[in-house]
Order: C-alpha cells, then structure tokens, then sequence
C-alpha cells in the first residue's frame, strides 16, 4: 500500500528507513501527456501505454517526455554543422555574464580561463546566454564523483540529438539502426538502491519506446521479474555503466536479449568487462567518454583510444598550471563544448586525466583514467601511475576493481572476475611490495554510484 506525503505527493517507503520521498512513484506531476509528447499519436501512445502497463513493469518513479514538436523532430534529427563553429561559440560566450568584466581580453582559444566544476555550482546562470530560449530548457542534475549536485540547463532539441548521435555511432559499425514497432528502441539501465525510472516515447525515432530501468534487485519483487520484462521489451540497444552492464551477463539474459549495440559511459569500462559482453552478445560494445556539462566528447570501440567525436567539440590536454603539455604527454583533459546552446563551455577543466594523440588523423584519448591521476608509493621508493596497475589488472581477467594504499604502504585490492592470485602476484612485482587481493561477486560489490578505482594515503 503507498503512503502519501503532506500535500498529496507519495511519501518515502514508510517500511525501508533508506527511503527518499523524492524517488517515490508520481511524487509530482507537472506537464500533460499532450505537452510532453506533441506528435505523438494513436500508435505511438499505444505503444508506450503497452509499456507503461505492462504486468512486469517496475513502479516507474517518473513521467517524463522529449516535448518536441514537428520542427523539432526535424531538426533534431540532423547533426549540427562543424564548419567555423568554435568562432562563433566564442563570440556567444563573450557576452555571458560569466565573462562580462574580461570580455575585451578573451580573442583566441588560448587567451581565456579554464572554468571549473565549482564555478558552475558557484553560478550556473551566469554561464546560460541572455537571450537562450527558456522555453526548450528542463533541468538536469550532475552528482559528478564527490560534492554536491550540478543543476544543469538541457536544451530539449540537444538531448534528442544526442539519441541520434547514439544511432550514427551504431551505423558506423555498419548497422542499421531504426525503429521497430515490436522492439523497445532504448534501454538506459542502471543498478543502485533508488534511482529515477521512467518510460518514455521518442518522437524523432518513429514514436519508438524508451525506458530508464534499474536493475537493483530491491527493484523488482518478484521472481523473474526483470528478466521477464527486458526479455518482453527486446530493447534495440542497451546503455549504462559498467555496473548495469555487467547484470546483461546473467544466463538467462544472454539467452534471450539481442541487442544490436551495447554502449558504456560515466565509470571506466574495463577490458575483462568489454570482452565478455561481446562474446555473450556478438554485438559492438561501445564506451563514450563524456560529462553532463559537456556531452559525449569521445568514443572508443575496440578498447583502445577515445577518438574525439565530430560535432562541437574541441579538446585540450593541460598541465597542473593551465599551459598545454607537449603532445602525447598525460594533463588534465579540457573541453570547449558548443553542443548544447544554454550551457556554452569554454575550456572546461574535467578532472580526467589521459594523453592526446592522433588516431588515422583524427585526434584521440588514451590512457584514459577518469578522475583518478593517482600514483602508488613502490616499496623501491619509486612511484607508479595508477595507469600500470590497470594494464595489469586487465591482463588478469578482472572486470571491475578497487585498489587501495595505506598511509604505511600497504596496498590492498578487490577484485571482480579473473585470477587474484595472479592479479596479486603482479601487483606485487609492479609495486615491490605485497597486495592482497579479494574477490568480489559484483561490480555492484565495489561500492554504488560511482566508486573511485584507486586510493594513496602514501603519496
């Protein structure tokens, strides 16, 4: 029985002490079916009210939609042009208030100032164009690895373009990606105690389903039931992280699902990981590196290099002092990203770590760590980058991990698959001191959200 909070919302799960209201059933509702789904007509609704109701779905905690209208759709579905954009981005972003005092300074790239993740929760507004259309905006929320959430200002035409972004990047592995009016289009899972979940209707993709699942057994409560539904469902193509995507390996999802696509992003997508969903699934596994703040930035397909994605983005590798390191060289990754036209960055410092290359003349990512430019305290005395432990980590088998130092030296590691012992024993070798390693049943095992993968209290 659902419980309802002081002015009619549903109230938090009176039964789990960890509940939160806000991730109740319907806490609110603001907008009409009309208004979030303008051209949606008696198929599509149909079509998602199938979903909606069906007798496996989860209790969805939100309704949401994409609200675009027919030029929306249209324009929607067509990238961008590229040609002379950063000119004209930095001409949009002389007139922010962000930049109002400095304005007169900023001409060339080089010459303005990197901006931070505290000066948008500083300030977010003072980053939105004055004259942004208000209208297309909605709000979106960035927990980012520590601190408080980032409100973000989404453009609605941007978010959709993106999905195609997604359907262009499947096409380059030479399949057709279209709708199916006997499939769901989109799976975005996730797999943590509460989470927003929603079914949605995607009108630039032929009125397509599309739903936001999690996968945390608190989630489901009855027996096969998630099974039952993904498998009903037949999404076209899957995204999450790591951890969600490690739960398609499940015997009795592998049986059934046939994605044409699996896609990675927000946490490190190991090599162990990457290998067996492409063996369980015979499908492309693709990892994006991207942010919130900026939007995807970089695709790898085959484990290697991100290569930088041809839409509006530009992409520098800095020192500790903000100067560009030589190429090749390892520095902060920082974006100026023209994509979405109410959040328009100027060398945003990401605080990920990797080196710039070329890739077949395209530039490129590697040695990609994520937040995480971490150094381990050898018993040598030498330090080692986080970046020799993941190489040894990957050639161990392991999907997921954690790795720990003590403020003593001592290192410790949890592992999820492949060989401990052997991961130990290389470990071992690299640092010139022992690790103890541990297994893991799960990558959820490591820690929800997003886990740091490396920890020095000796360095």
């Amino acid at each position: 029985m659902s419980s309802t909070a002081p002015g009619g919302a549903p109230a938090a799960d009176p039964d789990d002490p960890l509940a939160l209201a806000e991730y109740a059933p319907g806490l609110a509702v603001a907008l009409t079916d009309a208004e979030r789904w303008p051209t949606l007509d008696a198929a599509g609704a149909a079509r998602l009210d199938a979903v909606q109701r069906h007798p496996l779905a989860p209790d969805w905690v939100h309704r949401t939609g994409d609200r675009l209208t027919d030029e929306g759709v249209r324009r929607a579905q067509a990238p961008l042009p590229v040609e002379g954009w950063l000119v004209e981005h930095l001409s949009t972003a002389r007139r922010l208030p962000a930049y109002r005092r400095v304005a007169d300074s900023l001409g060339e790239l080089l010459t303005w100032p990197t901006v931070t993740r505290d000066d948008l929760l500083d300030d977010v507004s003072a980053f939105v164009p004055l004259d942004a259309d208000l209208d297309r905006m909605i709000e979106g929320s960035s927990s980012g690895t520590t601190g408080r959430a980032l409100q973000i200002p989404d453009d609605i035409e941007e978010v959709a373009r993106t999905f195609h972004l997604l359907v262009s990047l499947v096409a380059d592995q030479g399949i057709d990606w279209r709708p199916d009016p006997g499939r769901m289009a989109l799976a975005y899972l996730v797999h943590q105690r509460q989470a927003f979940t929603y079914t949605s209707s995607i009108s630039s993709f032929g009125q397509s389903t599309m739903a936001r699942l999690n996968l945390h057994p608190s989630q489901w409560p009855a027996s096969g039931q998630r099974t039952g539904f993904l498998l009903a469902q037949q999404p076209q193509v899957i995204t999450g992280n790591p951890t969600s995507l490690a739960e398609l390996l499940h015997p009795e999802l592998v049986a059934g699902l046939r994605p044409l696509a699996l896609f990675s992003g927000a946490m490190a997508l190991s090599l162990g990981l990457r290998r067996d969903l492409e063996r369980a699934y015979g499908c492309p596994v693709i990892d994006v590196y991207g942010l919130h703040e900026t939007r995807p930035i970089a695709a790898s397909v085959d484990g290697g290099a991100f290569v930088v994605l041809d839409r509006r983005v530009h992409v520098e590798v800095l020192d500790t002092d903000g100067r560009p390191v030589p190429a090749g060289q390892r520095g902060e990754i920082v974006v100026t990203a023209g994509e979405n036209p109410l959040l328009p960055l100027v060398r945003y410092r990401t605080g990920d770590f990797a080196r710039l290359v070329d890739v077949g003349g395209r530039p490129a990512l590697t040695d990609l760590e994520g937040r995480e430019a971490t150094r381990f305290l050898a018993g040598d005395g030498t330090l080692v980058p986080s970046v020799d432990l993941t190489q040894q980590l990957q050639a161990g088998g392991a999907r997921g991990w954690a790795v720990r130092q003590a403020a003593d030296g001592t290192v410790t590691a949890t592992v999820v698959a492949g060989d401990p012992g052997r991961i130990g024993a290389a470990l071992g070798l690299l640092l010139h001191r022992p690790v103890t390693v541990t297994a893991a049943a799960t990558l959820h095992g490591l820690g929800e959200g997003k886990p740091r993968r490396y920890e020095s209290a000796a360095t």
